[in-house]
């Protein structure tokens, strides 16, 4: 295998959304929610006067926008996440588990001596991982 090479910025970035995917998940299920039965179910302004969403059905149309936007986007980067998760070994699974998942700051120190590989390898798991991620998502060339 090959060594990969990403740009730091794209990297930090799928990593970023590594660490958040469950909130990623819950978020599109809200926004979904949101959808379908209207924001106009969610007042928790009963009885308090004007509610915070404009009148203006320009402003109102560009929300709905902004929030199928956002919807669409988590659901690309929650869909590449599953889908290089699931195409992983189990061992590189437990890696993705503990590293980004378990709600621990565990070290790659810490997940290497955990599955038994050595630091250097599961770096080299962590880089492909993270490449196969950002080409799903359009973030590299499927050249490099």
């Amino acid at each position: 295998m090959t060594a990969v090479k990403i740009e730091k910025g794209v990297a930090q970035y799928i990593e970023h959304n590594l660490y958040y995917y469950f909130e990623y998940v819950r978020d599109i299920q809200r926004l979904k929610k949101d959808i379908l039965l209207g924001r106009a179910n969610y007042d928790e302004n009963v009885g308090g006067g004007r509610g915070n969403l404009p009148s203006r059905p320009t402003e109102r149309r560009t929300i709905e926008l902004i929030t199928h936007r956002r919807l669409e986007r988590l659901e690309q980067i929650v869909h590449a996440i599953q889908t290089v998760y699931q195409s992983l070994t189990p061992e590189k699974q437990k890696a993705v588990q503990l590293k980004y998942w378990s709600g621990k700051s565990y070290t790659w120190e810490q997940v290497a001596r955990e599955i038994g590989v050595s630091v250097r390898q599961l770096y080299r798991w962590r880089d492909q991982i993270i490449y196969d991620i950002a080409k799903l998502l359009g973030e590299v060339n499927s050249n490099s």
